[in-house]
């Protein structure tokens, strides 16, 4: 890495321009976060209970007790007959008379549930919206590993900008005067908060 002016400058500007738009985002997000009592709930809630074909049942049946992935014609059968996608890659609980498997994601929750004795299929998936959804990235809840390798990254980067930007605001203080006053205010301003009014 180059410490020359020029050199900061252009970490600066790179690292800035690969985090801006997830510093929007999580910016934005802070504050629906911070808000998330005020902001009015957008649930939808679907839900179906069906009788599972005989072949579906036998497959189930024959499965040994555990924690089992779901049978592949069970997610057919939810697919071709109630148009609902169910990830193939689900893993549940089979204890010989009940299946159950859920897979919350951001934003939603989802689960399936059944009962080998009645041969009933239950299912229902509740999405809280699309701010539920990005609070839900904001958090890395239910979110894979993608995306936690992405807030990292992003982390490092963000780190890298602040850092090179620290360094852009020593070499120019002093001819800035108002440089290291308006720097310190931004560092006592938090810390006067949580002293004063965070219990």
């Amino acid at each position: 890495m180059s410490f020359s002016l020029g050199g900061i400058r252009q970490w600066h500007w790179i690292s800035g321009a690969v985090c801006l738009v997830g510093m929007l985002l999580f910016a934005v997000t802070g504050i629906t976060l911070n808000h998330a009592a005020d902001i009015p709930a957008n649930r939808t809630v679907t839900s179906t209970q069906t009788s599972l074909p005989q072949t579906a049942l036998d497959k189930l049946v024959s499965l040994e007790a555990g924690d089992i992935q779901i049978p592949g014609e069970l997610v057919v059968f939810m697919q071709s007959v109630e148009g609902i996608t169910v990830p193939s890659s689900v893993m549940g609980e089979w204890d010989g008379v009940e299946f159950y498997a859920a897979w919350p994601g951001p934003g939603e929750d989802s689960w399936i549930a059944v009962d080998a004795e009645l041969g009933t299929v239950t299912f229902e998936s509740i999405d809280r919206g699309w701010i539920s959804y990005f609070n839900d990235l904001h958090k890395g809840r239910n979110t894979g590993n993608a995306w936690r390798w992405f807030i990292d990254i992003f982390a490092v980067t963000c780190i890298i900008f602040s850092v090179t930007g620290l360094q852009l605001l020593m070499r120019h203080s002093k001819t800035r005067t108002s440089t290291w006053p308006i720097t310190m205010l931004g560092v006592l301003i938090p810390f006067v908060i949580i002293l004063l009014f965070v219990h």
